[in-house]
């Protein structure tokens, strides 16, 4: 299979890389982090103007019709930049969503203001007793008239403090734990009844809680059908797997890269820490490792648009333990080779680290899905 870039993936790769080498330095960063939001408006109307915010969307929603591979590219440069803007949770997560089970009216209403930067969103789903289970949901809706009455809580909103609205999936039948009976709403951030506590997580990003209490909603908010909508969770955050598979490969090439510098400068002894050859060994494996981790978000990649649910999330499955086990590993052997100033926050190395572990927490950890894997007779068959 070729693996090459097409000649506009490569221009895309290489202006994506451009802008964050130009405007994305770890004390940039650190600037951004000081925003009201905890993230930068200016950078976020760059990637409108460079076209990443329509990345997705057909050309006549305001986009460029890019697929899982041009997702991937701009993904591994946002792990590289260890990026704050709500990417991830407003185009890829709660852009998805809508891209594929929003009405013709909602997605020609809502995509051209993603794309164009006006609109960030939110994807409130996650619940405090779901732990890693996507169709656990407590949160219920219930017809009223013409529309519908959401009440419950929704937690790790992510960047659920800067959203205007937010796609919300509440329980409308079936038990507590049942694919079925799942509908998708979307509701403005202002509703009444709607209210977000919103806060900083470990890796630096922003979440929020949410509570619903008699929040209304009317026919034309409904994404997707009334009650099975479950299967574009499904979908939307398989995709969404894939993307954080391809952050976290930038992020884990960022850390082997400083890692390897730095053992060219540090000197002990007299002599630089790269010349001792266990630390070599430990570099080749690092490298191992990250290699093993980038394959897999490949796989991911081509697998996230397959219409085969059980092989779909079989291989998106098997990324996730892959990336995990890496980013565990790399983050470890980064911060050991680093010593002390790799525990420090004016060193960027540990703030990679925080990311791949949130990372790896994302829609389940490596051991969560290694045992949905083994459930599922394995990614190859014995």
């Amino acid at each position: 299979m070729d693996f090459a870039l097409t000649d506009e993936q490569r221009l895309l790769q290489e202006s994506v890389g451009r802008l964050f080498a130009d405007h994305y330095a770890f004390g940039a960063r650190n600037r951004y982090r000081q925003e009201p939001e905890g993230w930068s408006h200016s950078m976020w109307q760059r990637y409108a103007d460079l076209g990443l915010l329509g990345l997705p969307f057909d050309e006549s929603h305001g986009g460029s019709a890019g697929g899982p591979v041009e997702t991937m590219i701009v993904m591994e440069a946002l792990g590289r930049a260890l990026v704050l803007e709500p990417y991830l949770a407003t185009v890829v997560l709660a852009g998805g969503l809508l891209r594929l089970g929003a009405s013709d009216a909602m997605r020609v209403d809502l995509l051209p203001k993603i794309a164009s930067g006006d609109l960030i969103l939110g994807f409130a789903h996650a619940e405090r007793q779901a732990r890693y289970h996507l169709s656990d949901i407590a949160v219920g809706a219930r017809r009223d008239g013409s529309g519908y009455v959401i009440d419950g809580a929704k937690s790790l909103v992510l960047h659920g403090d800067s959203a205007n609205k937010f796609v919300i999936s509440a329980r409308l039948g079936g038990g507590q734990h049942d694919r079925d009976g799942v509908g998708l709403f979307l509701v403005d951030a202002a509703a009444p009844g709607l209210s977000t506590r919103g806060y900083a997580t470990v890796d630096g990003l922003r979440a929020a809680e949410l509570a619903l209490t008699g929040v209304r909603v009317d026919e034309g908010s409904v994404i997707g059908p009334p009650g099975a909508a479950f299967p574009l969770i499904e979908r939307a955050v398989d995709m969404t797997i894939a993307a954080l598979a391809a952050e976290a490969v930038g992020a884990m090439a960022a850390m082997h890269e400083l890692t390897v510098d730095y053992m060219k400068t540090r000197k002990q002894f007299g002599v630089a820490i790269g010349g001792f050859q266990v630390l070599q060994h430990r570099a080749a494996d690092m490298l191992v490792a990250l290699e093993q981790a980038r394959s897999m978000a490949m796989l991911a990649t081509m697998m996230a648009p397959e219409d085969d649910v059980h092989e779909r999330r079989q291989a998106i499955s098997a990324a996730k333990v892959q990336i995990g086990r890496s980013g565990r590993f790399i983050g470890q052997q980064a911060i050991q080779i680093h010593g002390g100033i790799g525990m420090t926050m004016e060193y960027s190395v540990g703030h990679y680290f925080k990311r791949v572990t949130a990372i790896d927490t994302l829609f389940g950890d490596a051991d969560y899905h290694l045992g949905l894997l083994a459930e599922s007779g394995g990614l190859v068959a014995a």
